[in-house]
């Protein structure tokens, strides 16, 4: 159970550092002229997030959840590859990644890295850990609760996103 919990607490740590990343990138859109799409569904994938780590380690504790060494290793594996993914997408989008929908006018799409293959590359990695992490320690009622929450979130989230890159595109109105 320590191991877990260090686990679900350095998965915190990221999230930190995905805020402070996204910050920093808010305000250098903010700067030239990006505009933020869809605040409304923002919240509701925060405490999306909040519930994924915190149901994990409540369900693990509360309901004596065991450590089963196939499933424990193969969801952390699949874990870690989901991380890479996610600071794949990061780096990728360099300074335009960002925890909102943040557009910068005459910006071209990025078509590189794993944008080259998806358009949404990071929601893979959303849906992956969404539901590997809890399952490293068996927390099978968090990994189904979050999946479907995100799922709905992802739904709203992916059309706004798609909104405002076509709007930016000059494909649709506004």
């Amino acid at each position: 159970m320590i191991g877990f919990t260090l686990l679900i607490a350095l998965v915190g740590a990221e999230r930190i550092a995905e805020l402070i990343v996204a910050r920093r990138n808010q305000a250098w859109a903010r700067s030239r002229g990006g505009v933020e799409y869809g605040r409304g569904h923002y919240l509701g994938i925060v405490a999306a997030q909040v519930g994924l780590l915190g149901g994990a380690l409540l369900e693990a504790r509360l309901l004596d959840r065991p450590f089963v060494p196939i499933l424990g290793w193969s969801m952390l594996a699949l874990a870690v590859l989901a991380q890479g993914l996610r600071w794949w997408c990061i780096a990728t989008l360099g300074r335009r990644w960002n925890t909102r929908v943040i557009i910068v006018p005459h910006l071209p799409l990025v078509d590189r890295g794993p944008y080259r293959r998806l358009r949404h590359p990071n929601y893979v990695a959303v849906v992956v850990e969404g539901i590997a992490l809890p399952l490293v320690h068996t927390c099978w009622i968090t990994a189904l609760l979050f999946t479907v929450v995100n799922l709905g979130l992802l739904r709203i989230r992916i059309r706004t996103e798609n909104t405002a890159l076509n709007h930016a595109a000059g494909t649709t109105p506004a």
